[in-house]
């Protein structure tokens, strides 16, 4: 499958239409004189983007200063997107049809067009950018006791990468003394981020902790492997700033009683709930309910601090995940449970979602005292719109980003068919088991595999369970598994047991896939030689981009 036959299946677009490129030439390349006027300037600030490797649309900056009292000043500085993208344009109409860029592994379908989301718009590192800025005075305890909203134009220090950072929080000599000027700096922010990240956890938000997968690519687009991305400090960084900033500014405009687009995240369903935690119980765990079976985000939190750590961390935490309801957009301020927060929006990404757009407007419009009843009548009615439009979009998107990833992840798994992996049970279902490797990939072992007996499925405890032996194969548990067949159309990777039937308890899953089973025969793909390693492309799966903000 190619990739424009993929894109055109999942109904995404990649061109513009030509009249969003013909409104194209009215934008400027650099930032003109004129837009400067009343803004507050703070090109004199010391102002850092930290983002992945190859990211080039920069929508979010962070500066930070320690206080006279000791409470920490955090400055968010988001591009200014609504100063070029304006209300009803063609540019606009576009942007709230595809209502956010789609990141299929080496290539992005851009909310707007590239002279936008990595020109005038990005932040990129030493020239003039226009901004909307959120300054917080945060104390020690993590509350917000201040704050300020203000249109702003920036002039970044640094691009830095999550991986530069973390070299720096780490101590490494070599890239500390590169960044030299900034150090003190990030380990401040690394400071007020971990009290942030107290404050959260404190009031119960739900700290999952998933890796990623990160898929690599050659030069052709053919992956070479697959592996492990861990979401470290300096991830955790611009993830806490980002937060804070959207709860502040959700809470601000709320309290002015104007309309905006929520994200929301509602109460599970009691039926899940009840299934999940039914399921727990089979691995000695108990989920706290009310009478009702209502369940607090502080309560969940509990059960994924007792599994941190065990074997079935990952395959639990997953199952508590699917058994909350999917967060969504609002113009209706109905609270997000898993960040167990009354007001959140999305304000820091409008290079890349509309709903974050339509927010800038509406703090714009507060700025600049624009709102009248009829301004107001029409915001409500567009915040409904555009909620809904954009909740569909994002379905859309982050199902074709999945739909990618296991493409390329079952296209790389033919490389290995016939070799033998440690893995876990991720999932049981009443036709067979689903298995995942250390590197994240997942296939099936269907129930007809299961040989060696007759097996029932106990759907209360998600456990296959055999009638005559007793052999139970349940969540977490580990086994050996020969990779048999995979359908890279259909993404389906199929194995059958290794050995004996009983799952295994003490073997443990491969750290990278091909350091495991080694290289199919005349493959130098994997060649640590410097030319093939200058011709390798190694891509990220975004979902850190969307994870961060």
């Amino acid at each position: 499958m190619t990739f424009n036959e993929f894109i055109a299946s999942k109904g995404l677009k990649g061109e513009f239409p030509k009249s969003v490129s013909t409104s194209l030439g009215t934008v400027p390349k650099e930032v003109p004189q004129g837009d400067i006027k009343d803004r507050r300037d703070l090109r004199r600030l010391q102002i850092i983007t930290i983002d992945g490797d190859d990211a080039k649309d920069l929508d979010d900056a962070v500066s930070l200063e320690i206080m006279e009292n000791g409470n920490f000043y955090l400055g968010v500085h988001i591009a200014d997107v609504g100063h070029y993208v304006k209300e009803g344009s063609e540019i606009d109409k576009e942007a709230f049809n595809r209502a956010t860029s789609v990141y299929l592994i080496n290539r992005v379908l851009p909310m707007l067009p590239k002279e936008l989301s990595n020109g005038i718009c990005s932040l990129n590192p030493k020239v003039d950018r226009l901004t909307l800025s959120c300054f917080m005075e945060i104390n020690k305890g993590g509350a917000v006791v201040n704050y300020d909203i203000c249109e702003s134009i920036i002039k970044t220090t640094e691009r830095m990468t999550y991986k530069a950072v973390q070299s720096i929080l780490d101590g490494d000599p070599k890239v500390h003394k590169e960044y030299s000027h900034i150090a003190d700096l990030l380990f401040d922010m690394a400071k007020c981020a971990k009290i942030l990240e107290r404050k959260r956890i404190k009031r119960g938000s739900i700290m999952f902790e998933f890796p990623e997968p990160y898929i690599v690519l050659d030069e052709n687009d053919k992956p070479l492997s697959v592996e492990k991305y861990e979401i470290k400090q300096s991830n955790k960084i611009i993830e806490e700033f980002m937060l804070i900033a959207n709860e502040t500014i959700a809470r601000h405009i709320n309290h002015l009683d104007l309309p905006l687009v929520y994200r929301i995240h509602e109460q599970p369903d009691t039926e899940k709930i009840a299934k999940f935690s039914e399921m727990l119980k089979v691995q000695g765990l108990k989920l706290r309910t009310s009478d009702e079976g209502k369940v607090k985000p502080k309560d969940m939190q509990n059960i994924l601090d007792q599994i941190k750590g065990k074997e079935s961390e990952q395959a639990i935490s997953t199952i508590m995940l699917r058994s909350l309801m999917k967060a969504k957009y609002s113009a209706n301020c109905l609270g997000h449970f898993g960040l167990a927060a009354k007001y959140y929006c999305h304000f820091t990404s409008p290079i890349r979602r509309y709903p974050d757009l339509v927010v800038h407007r509406i703090v714009k419009d507060w700025l600049h005292k624009r709102i009248n009843d009829k301004r107001k009548n029409f915001l409500e009615r567009f915040c409904e719109n555009a909620a809904i439009q954009s909740s569909e979009r994002e379905i859309l998107a982050m199902q074709a980003e999945r739909d990618w990833d296991d493409y390329k992840m079952a296209e790389y798994m033919e490389n290995f068919v016939g070799d033998d992996f440690d893995c876990f049970i991720a999932s049981v279902t009443n036709f067979g088991l689903f298995v995942q490797l250390d590197n994240l990939v997942e296939g099936l072992v269907h129930i007809k595999e299961l040989q060696d007996d007759y097996y029932i499925f106990d759907e209360v405890n998600y456990i296959l369970r055999g009638k005559h032996t007793g052999t139970e194969y349940k969540i977490g548990d580990k086994m050996r598994v020969k990779l048999v067949r995979v359908n890279t159309e259909l993404s389906q990777i199929d194995f059958v047991p290794v050995g004996t039937p009983k799952p295994k308890t003490n073997t443990s899953c491969p750290a990278n896939v091909g350091a495991a089973i080694g290289r199919p025969k005349g493959d130098k793909s994997q060649s640590t030689s410097p030319t093939n390693k200058e011709r390798v492309k190694k891509v990220g799966k975004k979902s850190n981009k969307r994870r961060k903000k």
